[in-house]
């Protein structure tokens, strides 16, 4: 996220789009401080992000 220069409120519009209509910024905020969330989030995250590639050194 910090790469891309989104916050988590861009980020929740953003899943949005992706049809994740159900997170909430702090729910979001939470998940990642956790570190505790489903490859789904994570995948839903990656096409939110518009990444093209993720390098698993660098998560």
């Amino acid at each position: 996220m910090k790469k891309a220069d989104v916050t988590y409120a861009e980020l929740v519009k953003r899943l949005k789009k992706h049809g994740l209509k159900d997170e909430t910024e702090a729910g979001i905020t939470m998940k990642v401080k956790r570190a505790s969330f489903s490859a789904i989030f994570f995948l839903a995250c990656v096409a939110a992000l518009e990444l093209e590639q993720v390098t698993l050194e660098e998560i």
